[in-house]
């Protein structure tokens, strides 16, 4: 096991310090697959093991990964996991899907990546098996 800080973004640029930082341990032991944590916005800290090489990113309750906002769309974004690569594409969102605060309507994630839909902020944690 290993934590992880996130510094949390403060969009007024006025709160100097860690306090609002966020802390996450990551397990590093056996077969593991990428993750998203949550950085901003509702449920910071929560994070989305992409266990499955097919899931949907939105509001609708059966989705893969639920993010219960009217900032995202019912089905927001797809995420596609292949040949160790993790595409994700906006699936025509209203809101618009942001990495690395750049709109994209398709893009291979990098380790790091901050993903932005609607009010969640997103780091991407690429699979260390």
């Amino acid at each position: 096991m290993r934590t992880v800080t996130l510094s949390k973004v403060d969009a007024l640029q006025d709160a100097l310090g860690t306090e609002d930082n966020v802390s996450v341990t990551v397990d590093n032991t056996g077969n593991r697959k990428a993750l998203l944590v949550v950085r901003n916005g509702p449920n910071e800290g929560a994070r989305f093991s992409l266990t499955s090489n097919d899931s949907v990113i939105g509001r609708h309750p059966d989705s893969t990964i639920c993010l219960d906002d009217v900032t995202v769309s019912r089905r927001h974004a797809h995420l596609e996991q292949h040949d160790g690569q993790v595409v994700l594409r906006d699936l025509g969102s209203l809101n618009g899907t942001y990495v690395n605060q750049e709109r994209i309507e398709e893009t291979v994630l990098a380790h790091g990546d901050e993903v932005q839909i609607g009010r969640y902020r997103m780091v991407f944690f690429e699979s260390a098996s």
